[in-house]
């Protein structure tokens, strides 16, 4: 069966709603004095079969006013009020008859409904009135009606935290922020079921698929670009990239329900509690290994030096006993974690 891609289609010739307005105030207060000036003249001319088809007519006019004042509320139904950035998906029968994108006072067809499938539910993202409940989903603090007009402003989605195991096997709890936008109403409202919940699926999504390609800190080997290359890429030194690429990757599942990703972030990530304490203590092992060799090298470095220095200088003779015994002591005093403790040695080493 062969999709079908609804058409956006903007309304731009509807922004009467102030002579319409004054136009049914004007019907209710005709009607409201038809049934006055009605109900007088039929009960001033009573009983009296002379004046037969004056009473029929008022009798009609009657008529015609309670029935204009009982079902004339249906035009307010039409009146429609849209302010800036906000946007209003017409149907008529079922049919979509367009959109209405500009702020103003609108006056469309009273049995015209309009649609918004995400307009009950609250995420945890700007727009929304609501407080944090769990993960990603929360409730509303407020008893305001869900209002059908769709929103056009740039949202902030912060999305609930998740585990993901990077490409190392190590769980990562990671979380982003994604800020979106709706660019076509039609897509939004006809191609997916509820954009809100799609967009945040899609996020989690997107999120697990980039997450797995890198790992946590550098690691040798690992190639994060699909080139064949082992690189440096990871979560915590290529936050750039790998937001960039959550981006593209979001966008590119949302664009059939009109949605246009502007920027993700990443906002949180760190280590899985029940693997934080062994990943810290391995942290520190290297930082200690890395600062242990820095030391070495410069001490050998220093020590090389001061030989140089004593041969040049010709300060002293040492044979390769010595130089292996003053090679020591140098190593000891500046690779030691503490200071040293001088030894005054008053005879010879024979």
């Amino acid at each position: 069966m062969q999709e079908k891609n609804v058409e956006e289609k903007i309304i731009q010739n509807k922004k009467n709603g102030f002579p319409v307005l004054l136009g049914i105030l004007a019907m209710y207060a005709v009607a409201i004095f038809g049934v006055v000036l009605s109900g007088v003249v039929l009960d001033h001319l009573g009983t009296f079969s002379s004046h037969l088809p004056l009473k029929i007519f008022f009798t009609l006019t009657m008529v015609l006013s309670m029935l204009v004042i009982a079902l004339g509320w249906i035009l307010f139904c039409g009146l429609k009020v849209l302010r800036p950035q906000e946007a209003l998906v017409l149907t008529l029968f079922g049919n979509y008859i367009g959109t209405i994108k500009d702020d103003g006072f609108y006056f469309v067809n009273p049995f015209c409904s309009s649609v918004n499938p995400a307009s009950h539910t609250k995420l945890s993202q700007s727009g929304d009135v609501n407080t944090a409940n769990g993960a990603g989903r929360t409730a509303a603090t407020t008893q305001e009606a869900p209002s059908k007009k769709i929103s056009l402003k740039i949202m902030t989605l912060n999305n609930s935290r998740q585990k993901i195991n990077d490409c190392l096997g190590n769980p990562v709890e990671i979380g982003i922020a994604v800020t979106w936008r709706i660019v076509n109403t039609a897509k939004a409202v006809f191609n997916v079921d509820n954009y809100k919940e799609f967009l945040s699926l899609q996020c989690d999504s997107a999120l697990r698929n980039i997450v797995r390609v890198y790992p946590y800190d550098v690691a040798q080997g690992i190639d994060t670009t699909g080139d064949g290359i082992a690189d440096e890429g990871s979560l915590r030194g290529s936050s750039e990239i790998v937001a960039a690429r959550i981006r593209d990757e979001i966008q590119d599942k949302v664009r059939e329900a009109g949605i246009e990703i502007i920027e993700a972030r990443i906002t949180y990530l760190a280590y899985a509690p029940e693997i934080a304490a062994v990943m810290l203590q391995r942290q520190q092992a290297s930082a200690i290994i890395d600062a242990r060799k820095m030391i070495v090298d410069g001490a050998v470095g220093m020590v090389e030096m001061a030989l140089e220095r004593l041969n040049e200088n010709h300060t002293i003779e040492l044979d390769e006993e010595r130089k292996a015994a003053m090679v020591s002591n140098l190593l000891v005093v500046l690779c030691g974690n503490h200071d040293a403790q001088p030894v005054v040695n008053s005879g010879s080493l024979y």
